[in-house]
């Protein structure tokens, strides 16, 4: 079976989703680089990088990095509508998933560790970049909620990772107030009855 390494409230929730979607068995492990008592040492020998989510085949392949891992799972398993069957609807949906990772998840990642940037690492240094990430992500996801059109009725790959990416930073506020279409359709997705128990596990 897949195993799949995460903690509650990380991005190992789209990839959870994933796996409820594609009817496939897999197992849970508890890992996280900033959770103490979790397998650490586990994912490590999985990941050298130690990130989340990391998700293990059934033949012992590891793959890392949370669009890759969707758009392998949407290829292998086609009945799950993690990707579109159409070529040109599939090809707007990985761009989708890649924009994802490539802009939101990395300007997170600093606005979330800033010292991890900085040469000077002063307080008020990382309050200037974490701000001005910040407004920068906001403006990625105004990009996105205008250029991709999502599907709460039939959730995919894409669907997912947008609404696990969007519930951190704030995007989630910024978007009721810009995007309103865009938050509503977000909400839609984690309440699909296929996926709610997945965000509701995340997101108690």
């Amino acid at each position: 079976m897949y195993t799949l390494f995460g903690i509650k409230g990380s991005g190992s929730a789209a990839v959870e989703g994933a796996l409820e979607l594609t009817g496939q068995p897999y197992r849970l492990v508890t890992a996280a680089s900033w959770e103490s008592g979790s397998d650490i040492a586990q994912l490590e020998r999985a990941n050298p990088l130690k990130q989340i989510p990391t998700l293990v085949l059934p033949d012992g392949t590891v793959m890392t990095e949370s669009a890759a891992i969707l758009i392998h799972l949407g290829l292998v398993h086609p009945a799950s509508w993690l990707l579109p069957a159409e070529a040109s609807a599939r090809a707007v949906a990985m761009r989708g998933l890649v924009y994802i990772a490539a802009n939101c998840y990395s300007a997170i990642s600093i606005s979330d560790y800033p010292e991890r940037w900085l040469a000077d690492a002063s307080d008020a240094a990382k309050d200037n970049l974490r701000a001005g990430t910040r407004q920068r992500l906001y403006q990625h996801w105004d990009i996105f909620a205008d250029t991709f059109a999502l599907n709460p009725a039939q959730p995919g790959g894409l669907e997912l990772l947008a609404a696990v990416v969007s519930k951190w930073s704030g995007a989630r506020k910024h978007l009721q107030q810009s995007r309103p279409a865009c938050a509503a359709a977000l909400a839609a997705i984690e309440a699909h009855a296929r996926v709610q128990p997945v965000f509701a596990r995340h997101w108690p």
